[in-house]
């Protein structure tokens, strides 16, 4: 599953790879350019909201299988466009199926794994997206190298996922039970209560009711949408900010990179840390320390991106650390967080409503990035995500408060 993932990335990161090169071929500006972003972050955020209930009631295995069909299909159809309105319509159904992903593979995860190791192990499985927006970046940057057009782009990923779905599909099971009949792994030795109790009469809709009643849920709703504000700007649009200040188009993508690879080294550290140090359920007051570096990395692009001269490996540096302190609370909020919450039996529906609204968010942030660096370039944009940033902050917070809240009245009798 853990690679699984990964070939979704590549048939995902590779949009944000292919701007420079869009832009060049059919003249279109950032504003244009968002539009295809815009509009198929909504479409993922739609099949988030579908898909994540669905996942819980089919399972995690098929879904994944089948959301890997589609996107192969659609960045394959990518390939014959030449309109603006033909590369909106196909990668927002690339987009629906590749939101069929996260949801398949933490129902799966959460049956795999106890609940004492939830923080570490969705750390680690965090790192599969991260490393594949890594991959998608290299392989796109050097497709472009070899100088083989925007079409590769999309063509020899998706020929890649298509191996990978067929190893996926042999190798891959839904819980140890398929393994070892009658196995207890995954499950502890020790009970760790989830907010949700697993033997509640919460089912479907209900789980969806329920879960939109917790303050908690709300608090942790807030910090999804604006997460994936952040990430969003960051994921679709490094490589063509790196490019419009002046990197050439490969090392733009290559140098873009940087972003989710140390963003990777956040999450695990993240993940790690809560499981050994939080003893009180607030998996939230340390990843308000990692967003506070990462509203002091954004003010510092905001300068460097303000100057007449660009030190352009500066600024590619600091979009990684940018990563770093990102990455660790973004991956918490859909991951450990939402299987304290909900546990493994309706982590598909938790997540799905979480990255649901979330891309919501996103979509709103890869919009606005393209619109305000036509019309106040990109120190423009790092001021909005500096008060984004801080936003999230405060969200964070109060998120913290219900943690402790929480615990404080169900865990110290």
């Amino acid at each position: 599953m853990l690679i699984g993932y990964i070939g979704y990335y590549l048939c995902r990161g590779n949009l944000p790879a292919s701007f420079g090169l869009l832009g060049k071929e059919f003249g279109y500006t950032n504003t244009q350019l968002g539009l295809i972003a815009f509009y198929s972050e909504v479409f993922y955020s739609i099949g988030k909201f579908v898909n994540g209930p669905l996942a819980d009631k089919l399972g995690g295995k098929k879904f994944f299988l089948l959301g890997m069909m589609g996107a192969i299909v659609f960045n394959i159809l990518f390939t014959f466009g030449s309109s603006l309105t033909y590369f909106i319509v196909i990668w927002c159904g690339a987009r629906f199926f590749l939101s069929m992903g996260w949801g398949g593979l933490i129902k799966v995860i959460g049956s795999w794994y106890e609940p004492q190791r939830h923080g570490t192990i969705m750390g680690i499985i965090s790192i599969n997206f991260q490393f594949g927006g890594v991959l998608a970046s290299l392989f796109a940057g050097w497709l472009v190298s070899l100088g083989l057009g925007w079409k590769a782009i999309f063509l020899y990923p998706a020929l890649v996922l298509t191996g990978i779905l067929v190893w996926s599909a042999l190798a891959s099971k839904d819980s140890p039970e398929e393994v070892i009949s009658g196995t207890t792994f995954g499950k502890g030795t020790t009970e760790k209560k989830t907010v949700m109790k697993n033997n509640s009469d919460h089912g479907g809709w209900a789980t969806v009711v329920y879960l939109m009643k917790l303050r908690m849920f709300q608090k942790l709703l807030i910090f999804s949408f604006f997460a994936h504000v952040l990430r969003s700007v960051f994921i679709f649009w490094t490589p063509k900010l790196l490019l419009d200040l002046g990197m050439g188009n490969s090392q733009a993508i290559y140098n873009s990179t940087l972003f989710p690879l140390l963003g990777v080294i956040g999450t695990v550290l993240l993940g790690w840390y809560t499981d050994r140090h939080v003893s009180n359920g607030d998996r939230a007051r340390p990843m308000i320390y990692m967003l506070v570096g990462l509203v002091l990395t954004e003010i510092y692009l905001y300068y460097l991106t303000k100057q007449p001269q660009h030190e352009l490996l500066l600024i590619a540096i600091i979009i990684g650390l940018s990563g770093f302190f990102l990455f660790g609370p973004y991956s918490m909020s859909a991951g450990a967080l939402s299987l304290d919450i909900a546990g493994h039996e309706r982590a598909g529906t938790c997540t799905g409503i979480l990255d649901g609204f979330g891309y919501i968010g996103g979509a709103l942030g890869v919009g606005l990035g393209g619109k305000i660096s036509d019309l106040y370039g990109w120190s423009g944009v790092f001021l909005v995500m500096t008060i984004f940033s801080l936003i999230s902050i405060l969200a964070a917070w109060l998120l913290s408060r219900e943690l402790r809240t929480h615990h404080s009245k169900n865990y110290s009798r």
